[in-house]
């Protein structure tokens, strides 16, 4: 199969942030147009634009910012572009925690005015980075916890009351007196036999919305339906109180729904299966994709394996690849690595000269040279005054260097905390702290992949395995073993295959 240049056109969307109207930096206006002469240098379609006025970005709690991260679940779009790195975030956990959730959604993000590099080190930097963000989060929870402890013993609402209540003056739950009768007409409704898909219409067409806002769904009425708040109880962490807040029903009559729940509920459908390697997987003679693809036999069971896309044409002969043990074999490989303390030490330096590098896009190196040049004056200041230079004008002077100092080790401080350096001992730690994970945990084997796993081409005899990482240990080529090929003409582990659709 010819290997073709022509690159797929991009549908980009524009992020752009303006801090404060005091502020001496580009507007939104300004950086609207850098980022669309970028997306034209890069064939790129400009599809939408996101904008917040007047708002840092040291906080996520910017509306278009989440409308953005939202879409992104549509498939509307494959980039955002931002004029630069702290447009789209100043704190380094938000940055890492919203690029995931795009990535996520096949959606990556660039910049137009900043060289910084955005090599395969930055993805473990940002792996590092949730990790200590995470166990960061864990410690702070145990303070936080303590304060909502003593409230939870005395029945106080600690977060939203959910649909029927509201947060009374003495902080306890009381009953919202219009949705609290909804809520027991949602189980009347139930009790006399009425489809739980009919009350959720009833429910939208008379313009009622859910607590957080929303229409209602199947779901959110189930959950109603089986939350025991409106029998009266109060739960948090271990604290569960009977009768800690107004009931809305009794108890014979939620028993009762439940009951009537679990006779109604469906067999459920069978799970699709989650593509680990989706995204990563290339056949290293056509250059196509691997995609997801699932076999279904007489009997109704279905069996799962990788396919090269250049065969649904007949113009690749590619093995199709058993899923689970491709998977395994990969994420086997992964943690290997992780066991080498070699490999965990090169690792660790590739990610901090990555982190140098990210710094020099900062206002850090600005602020730090500002500082040092500050103090060097006020030395020769003091000087002066202790050779007997102190005039009304030399002590003004002092003075208004001292504030500047201030100043600037403030500006510093505020930068360091949005962008928080990790040494090279923090990353070693939460590099070998994964070595814990277990195998067969379907979280764990995806952070493995999405950590360290660029990609992976597949040849007949031998798996090219690509890291986010550009040491000598970055490539690794394997054998491919035969217990990964699959069954190719009609069958799949000896069962003959009816239907065969991809994923």
């Amino acid at each position: 199969m010819k290997k073709t240049d022509n690159k797929p056109t991009e549908k980009a969307v524009i992020y752009a942030r303006y801090s404060s109207s005091g502020q001496r930096e580009e507007s939104i206006e300004g950086q609207i147009r850098e980022c669309r002469a970028y997306a034209k240098r890069n064939n790129m379609i400009v599809v939408g634009e996101y904008t917040d006025h007047a708002l840092t970005g040291r906080t996520d709690k910017r509306p278009d910012f989440q409308r953005m991260v939202k879409d992104s679940e549509k498939c509307l779009f494959d980039v955002v572009i931002c004029w630069k790195i702290d447009r789209f975030a100043r704190n380094r956990y938000d940055s890492a925690t919203y690029k995931h959730r795009l990535k996520k959604n096949g959606v990556r993000v660039v910049y137009a005015k900043e060289s910084v590099p955005d090599g395969p080190e930055g993805i473990i930097l940002e792996s590092v980075m949730e990790g200590y963000a995470e166990y960061y989060s864990e410690n702070l929870a145990q303070n936080v916890k303590r304060g909502y402890y003593e409230n939870a013993l005395a029945c106080k609402v600690l977060t939203s009351p959910c649909f029927g209540y509201i947060k009374g003056d003495d902080g306890r739950y009381a009953v919202d007196p219009v949705k609290g009768e909804i809520v027991k007409r949602i189980f009347s409704e139930i009790l006399s036999g009425t489809a739980t898909k009919d009350i959720v219409t009833w429910l939208n067409s008379s313009g009622y919305r859910t607590y957080r806002g929303g229409k209602f769904t199947m779901s959110s009425v189930e959950y109603i339906l089986k939350n025991e708040k409106y029998v009266g109880v109060y739960e948090y962490e271990d604290i569960r109180i009977e009768d800690g807040i107004p009931a809305l029903v009794s108890r014979s009559d939620f028993e009762e729904v439940q009951i009537i729940m679990k006779h109604r509920a469906k067999a459920p459908a069978a799970k699709q299966a989650a593509y680990l390697l989706s995204t990563k997987l290339f056949c290293g003679a056509c250059g196509c994709n691997y995609v997801g693809e699932y076999a279904t036999s007489q009997n109704g069971s279905r069996y799962y394996y990788y396919a090269c896309m250049g065969k649904r044409g007949h113009k690749c002969d590619a093995p199709r690849l058993n899923k689970d043990e491709l998977e395994k074999f990969i994420t086997d490989e992964l943690v290997k690595l992780l066991l080498d303390d070699n490999f965990i030490e090169e690792v660790a330096d590739a990610v901090i000269e990555y982190q140098k590098e990210e710094e020099k896009g900062t206002r850090i190196p600005a602020l730090e040279a500002r500082l040092t040049d500050i103090e060097r004056r006020l030395n020769n200041m003091a000087t002066a005054i202790e050779e007997g230079l102190s005039t009304p004008t030399t002590r003004a002077r002092l003075k208004e260097l001292e504030e500047q100092r201030i100043g600037a080790e403030r500006e510093l401080a505020e930068e360091l905390l949005a962008r928080p350096n990790l040494d090279r001992d923090h990353i070693i730690f939460f590099l070998e702290k994964m070595r814990s994970g277990d195998a067969n945990d379907p979280k764990y084997k995806e952070r493995l992949v999405e950590t360290f796993l660029q990609k992976a081409y597949i040849y007949p005899d031998r798996i090219v395995i690509s890291l986010n990482y550009s040491g000598k240990s970055a490539t690794l080529t394997k054998d491919m073993a035969d217990t990964l090929k699959a069954p190719q003409n009609g069958a799949f582990n000896g069962v003959r295959i009816d239907t065969v659709e991809s994923r």
